[in-house]
């Protein structure tokens, strides 16, 4: 847990007077019940029929053979219900919501996963649900977009700013301030204002629990874990377990983007304008200009492109404790076929980060010992990123066909 909110000199409960309150509140409210039987007890019963778990590490034997180095680990979080791990979070927090007494849920999206969990989330347990997402966001991930409003989510496309992940927790904001009383903000990654960070990375960190167990059970020594570094919610939960160990190596995976210039990526801990600020309730790592705006973020990943960190990860970047490596879009993409075409394991664009980060390790650690990535989610959500790289002249062709015949009002069976 945090040092009264903080993670050595970061995080923190930077807000105004009228989120004091409700911060204050959901702070007990979440101590609590982490120690209430019965709804620990519903969560894991949730967490058995409904998520699936516990989710399977599954040994990727021709990728370790055709890499050479380390044993290859997948801990195939994209096998979740709503395909990612976002769904641990979210049941969990709207759970508590429910237990508080909440009848409306909003929450922030940018690859869409935690809006789609949310949405699922909301739906199973009786909950009314908004969603804020910027405007680019909701063209790049249509699949998830119209996921959640089958799920019965009123989803708001958010126009200002850069129209992205850091404008969609903005609008997020300001509505949990105008609506406190009835309404719980299911805050997505491990960062914002305390106790958000012990929240979210309590909720994950069932993942790491499950790959401790898991390797013990197997015999896997574990030389390495690696996973895709965003807000940060999927790597804190599955490096939880292992945090205040010193081995095995923990690395972080960001999103370098196009480049390493201001605003070809969104790398906080490598990255050359990084530096400590205060933003959206939290100090942290943030990509900033010399006044303390956030700067453009730039990524093929939605759930990867955003200005900061959480907390508690800057602060053991800062001790060293977690490795952190900058991934190219190219490799990220590199990474998707790979495993892929030799695994039959579709990664979403972000966990492929980590899967590239794996990829170029692997010979660093001896062969008697394991790479672990942390498949954070699948990659069915990324079509309409991913096709026009693969196959673009047979995705135009498809659009074009798609608009024409949605255009004549004809049927897909009757379509030529």
């Amino acid at each position: 847990m945090s040092d009264n909110g903080f993670f050595d000199n970061y995080g923190g409960k930077y807000v105004a007077e009228v989120l004091r309150r409700p911060l204050d509140e959901l702070e007990v409210a979440f101590k609590n019940a982490m120690q209430n039987k019965g709804f620990l007890n519903e969560l894991e019963v949730i967490r058995r029929d409904y998520i699936g778990r516990e989710t399977p590490l599954y040994f990727a034997k021709t990728a370790t053979e055709i890499l050479g180095g380390a044993q290859i680990y997948i801990k195939l979080e994209g096998l979740a219900n709503t395909g990612a791990h976002k769904i641990n979070n979210a049941i969990g927090q709207c759970l508590l919501a429910k237990r508080m007494g909440k009848k409306r849920i909003i929450a922030e999206t940018g690859a869409g996963q935690h809006g789609l969990a949310t949405a699922a989330a909301c739906a199973k347990l009786g909950l009314d649900c908004t969603i804020y997402m910027g405007e680019v966001d909701v063209r790049r991930q249509q699949p998830n977009v119209a996921s959640m409003e089958l799920y019965g989510a009123k989803v708001h496309p958010v126009t200002s700013g850069s129209r992205t992940l850091k404008d969609a927790v903005n609008e997020a904001m300001r509505d949990w301030a105008s609506n406190p009383d009835t309404t719980h903000y299911v805050l997505g990654s491990a960062l914002g204002p305390s106790p958000f960070p012990d929240i979210v990375r309590e909720f994950q960190s069932v993942i790491g629990r499950e790959v401790k167990k898991q390797a013990e059970e197997r015999g896997i020594k574990i030389g390495a874990m690696v996973a895709c570094v965003g807000g940060g919610s999927n790597s804190i939960g599955f490096f939880e377990p292992f945090i205040n160990e010193k081995t095995p190596r923990l690395i972080g995976a960001e999103a370098g983007g196009i480049g390493p210039d201001i605003g070809e990526n969104a790398s906080r801990m490598t990255g050359n304008a990084s530096r400590d600020g205060i933003l959206q309730g939290y100090k942290s790592r943030f990509l900033l200009d010399e006044d303390g705006q956030a700067l453009p973020t730039r990524s093929i990943s939605a759930g990867l492109d955003y200005c900061g960190i959480g907390p508690q990860l800057a602060a053991l970047g800062k001790s060293g404790r977690v490795e952190f490596t900058s991934i190219l879009d190219k490799d990220a993409l590199e990474a998707v076929k790979f495993f892929s075409r030799n695994e039959g394991i579709l990664f979403a664009l972000e966990s492929a980060h980590a899967g590239a980060a794996a990829i170029k390790i692997a010979r660093e650690i001896p062969k008697d010992q394991a790479v672990i990535i942390n498949m954070s989610g699948r990659g069915d959500k990324d079509v309409f990123i991913t096709s026009p790289v693969f196959r673009p002249e047979q995705w135009l062709e498809f659009l074009k066909h798609e608009v024409t015949r949605l255009e004549g009002g004809t049927d897909i069976h009757d379509a030529k």
